[in-house]
């Protein structure tokens, strides 16, 4: 009984895969919305705001990390893009989705147009496993990205500032 239900998981798995490669065209989904942390609480958790207008890219690499394709995209009155790709490329290679991420480029709002890493926006999400694959549709939705107002924004307190020493800590014996 154990024997026939691995054969029939592995010739269901099989067939999975042979659909999901054999699509021709992929659909990546998101909202880009604003989040002000002047609000209050619930304003701020609850009320990101969409906004309309920002770019959002995707960008593919082949086996040797390579770009083989870049794409993007503008969010429209909802803060929704639709990024429709050709999965085969101009040199006729497929793209692989596990080799493709998509991050925020840009926000035309003058107040939020800080890129945040809230859900991975600022840095990049990998696609990891699609939302739909049904017939020849084969589409990622992705979390929401965020931009904030500079008001918000954490500043970058990284590897710098750790070679900085004021006049006090030279002269200072911690023996």
């Amino acid at each position: 009984m154990k024997v026939v239900f691995i054969a029939l998981l592995f010739f269901v798995f099989s067939n999975f895969i042979e659909a999901y490669e054999g699509m021709d065209v992929m659909h990546i989904v998101g909202k880009v919305l604003c989040q002000d942390c002047t609000q209050g609480w619930n304003e701020w958790v609850e009320g990101a705001k969409p906004i309309k207008g920002s770019i959002v890219s995707l960008t593919c690499l082949d086996e040797r990390r390579r770009v083989m394709y870049y794409g993007s995209d503008l969010t429209d009155e909802a803060g929704i893009y639709d990024l429709i790709v050709n999965r085969t490329s101009c040199h006729g290679k497929t793209i692989k989705p596990q080799n493709c991420f998509v991050r925020l480029v840009s926000s035309p709002d003058s107040v939020c147009n800080i890129a945040t890493d809230f859900a991975g926006g600022k840095s990049g999400v990998k696609l990891r496993r699609p939302a739909v694959v049904y017939r020849d549709l084969l589409k990622y939705v992705l979390s929401p990205f965020y931009y904030t107002t500079p008001m918000c924004d954490e500043p970058d307190i990284s590897d710098n500032d750790d070679n900085l020493e004021t006049n006090d800590d030279k002269h200072q014996n911690n023996y």
